[in-house]
């Protein structure tokens, strides 16, 4: 038995991979339910109850997937082009942190909705871009890894924000409670539904994917960035400017995440703490990779995980199985969508 590289990858092979690779975690997950001693299919059918029910929990569920699908577009955009961004936490934080800090300014403070919601967005996206740039120089011009420089600077972006936080940007009225200064009114992004959390941001999650899949599809950019996540030696012998190529990425792969933390504090927390991301941008590298690291794919994969984490509190309650078995799904997930790639780009010969 061998593996032969396909010539062609089928479309129908392309589409039916992540569905099977989701379906076997579902599978692998209820055996282990099973041994807790409750019905998978009961408890698959509470997890699908809770997320969409009610109309508290379809509006949970599309808050909680409005940050992962930005952070999941974030990294499906570095790695298509072969750079590693693993620091899509640290570009969370940072870009939230932007917001309070930014509405510290009186034009912004004082600006109409209009201006102080696009001023806010756009520091926030400016932050992350940033924070992902120093890795990328490091790497281009020292061959410096990313992976240990993204990753190590999550832990280091997490501790300037806990002293901001408790020193210049503390809120003077939280009553010693770590926690920023509040995001200005004017810049606090509109509800789409009373009573509930689901606010606007959805609204540019759902967006950004169509445009990122335009740009890499249909423009001279996009083009390079896939030739050199192909195969970077034949793209730079084929004139690709593989260093302005990876910046750009950079850029965009940060100011996506970035963007991320903006709209969750601007939409959700209304400030910053250490505890505003329940590791969203780690998240985001599983969302990519269900996603196939298509841009369009990202909303679906984090749809399937906001279903999950939402649900999957609502069927604990209910049958006393923990609630963690939504972190080992989408884990288990991950798994499998890797087999089924490495099943889309080889056939087994005997």
């Amino acid at each position: 038995m061998r593996f032969e590289r396909r010539d062609s990858v089928p479309a129908t092979l392309t589409v039916l991979a992540p569905l099977g690779a989701v379906l076997a975690a579902l599978v692998i997950a209820g055996g282990l339910i099973a041994l807790a001693g409750r019905n998978p299919l009961t408890a698959y059918g509470l997890i699908l109850q809770g997320a969409f029910g009610s109309r508290l929990g379809l509006s949970e569920t599309l808050t909680r997937a409005t940050p992962l699908i930005l952070t999941g577009l974030a990294a499906a955009v570095a790695f298509r082009a072969r750079l590693w961004n693993i620091g899509g936490e640290g570009q969370f934080y940072i870009g939230a942190l932007a917001v309070p800090a930014f509405g510290l300014f009186p034009f912004v403070a004082g600006a109409p909705a209009t201006l102080a919601i696009t001023f806010c967005l756009i520091a926030g996206a400016l932050a992350g871009m940033l924070l992902l740039l120093g890795p990328v120089l490091l790497k281009l011009r020292f061959g410096v890894d990313e992976v240990v420089t993204t990753l190590l600077l999550n832990f280091v972006v997490v501790l300037f924000v806990s002293m901001m936080i408790d020193g210049p940007l503390k809120d003077p009225l939280a009553f010693g409670w770590p926690q920023s200064v509040p995001v200005p009114s004017s810049a606090e992004l509109p509800q789409l539904l009373d009573r509930t959390r689901l606010h606007a941001g959805l609204l540019i999650a759902l967006t950004l994917p169509l445009a990122v899949w335009w740009l890499q599809s249909r423009t001279v950019f996009g083009l390079q960035s896939r030739a050199a996540g192909l195969n970077a030696r034949a793209a730079a012998f084929a004139g690709v400017p593989l260093g302005r190529t990876l910046t750009l990425v950079a850029c965009l792969s940060g100011g996506l995440a970035g963007l991320a933390g903006a709209i969750e504090v601007m939409g959700v927390k209304g400030y910053v703490t250490t505890d505003l991301s329940p590791n969203y941008g780690y998240a985001g590298i599983v969302i990519a990779m269900l996603a196939h690291l298509h841009p369009v794919g990202v909303i679906a994969a984090a749809l399937f995980s906001a279903v999950m984490f939402v649900g999957a509190d609502s069927m604990s309650r209910a049958l006393g199985v923990p609630s963690y078995i939504a972190d080992v799904i989408v884990a288990m997930s991950l798994l499998t969508m890797l087999v089924a790639i490495f099943l889309t780009q080889y056939r087994v010969r005997r």
